[in-house]
């Protein structure tokens, strides 16, 4: 039996969402083409190298490539040729969670990772690797295998985009365990988040101590174990992702603002200077945090905001992480 035909509202969305996804492909193609499926191949290589045919050595040709058995059956010097095993398995582990879909710039932090995540995929699929997508909150709300081909991708970007969540919060801790759970083999994870962690008290933000095993771990604690368990996994990257607004406050007078995933409401004078100056040295505070916690997990990482052109800080962070990594 057929399934009933979309009203003309449904079907408005659908074009609206595949102009939207259409868009985004276009965009990131060429960046792409241009430049980043280079650097993502030189950055992340293959498991190792697979013989592939011998041929007649040449004068600069490695001498330790030389194949003495054929050279001996033909009296004519001969080296072996390899080719990379390449095929790799790129992770998209995405946070959908209510703070995502603030934006101050005519972009929102979900779109930003929508659009980072597709120059990520199609360069993985222009290297012939798979990807994969989680989306979470706090739960995890889609999980698509990893895969190959163009349509894959494109239904990659379309979920991240248009994935409607059932829940408000942030679990990224469960997010990579799922990961670690549903990848047998080694592969390449990349986190896109604005990590937003809920501190559980004064402790949150101090980096783990070996003295301090015998109380429970704080959240950021617990976070921060899972990022070096998961690193130690996989080749885990962090991409946080984070707006304007949240790190410097506007000056527009009293103000009741809503959190996003606890739907709690706060009023605030945004024109007090010692409000706004208390506030950005709160988010400071956090981003210093953050970052403290992502080197002691020893996890590359980079951050993006919205608004601002995203392709300098992935290329910088491509050829910086190649040139420490030889």
């Amino acid at each position: 039996m057929p399934p009933p035909p979309k009203s003309p509202l449904a079907q408005q969305k659908t074009r609206e969402i595949l102009k939207k996804v259409r868009q985004i492909e276009l965009r990131t193609n060429r960046l792409v083409n241009d430049s980043v499926a280079g650097e993502y191949h030189s950055v992340f290589k293959g498991r190792g190298m697979d013989f592939d045919e011998v041929r007649e050595y040449t004068p600069g040709d490695e001498v330790r490539l030389i194949d003495w058995n054929v050279t001996a059956r033909t009296g004519v010097p001969f080296i072996k040729k390899f080719t990379e095993e390449r095929e790799l398995t790129l992770m998209l582990v995405v946070d959908i969670s209510a703070s995502g879909t603030f934006g101050s710039n005519g972009q929102s932090k979900r779109e930003l990772a929508a659009e980072v995540a597709s120059v990520l995929a199609f360069s993985a699929i222009r290297n012939k690797d798979k990807v994969g997508l989680i989306l979470f909150t706090d739960e995890i709300e889609e999980y698509i295998p990893p895969g190959k081909g163009r349509k894959h991708v494109l239904r990659v970007v379309r979920e991240i985009l248009y994935c409607e969540p059932r829940r408000r919060g942030t679990d990224i801790e469960g997010a990579l365990d799922f990961c670690n759970r549903v990848l047998r083999r080694r592969a390449i994870v990349f986190l896109l988040s604005d990590f937003m962690v809920r501190e559980n008290g004064p402790a949150a933000a101090q980096p783990i101590r070996l003295a301090d095993r015998t109380r429970p771990k704080t959240a950021l604690e617990s976070l921060q174990t899972s990022l070096r368990l998961s690193n130690r996994r996989h080749d885990l990257v962090a991409m946080r992702i984070r707006d304007r607004y949240e790190y410097e406050m506007p000056n527009l007078g009293l103000l009741s603002l809503e959190d996003a995933e606890t739907g709690e409401i706060y009023e605030v004078d945004t024109g007090s200077a010692s409000v706004r100056r208390r506030f950005a040295e709160a988010a400071a505070a956090r981003h210093e945090t953050m970052a403290r916690m992502l080197k002691l997990a020893a996890v590359d990482s980079l951050q993006l905001e919205t608004g601002q052109p995203y392709l300098p800080a992935l290329m910088n962070f491509f050829k910086t992480r190649g040139k420490r990594r030889g």
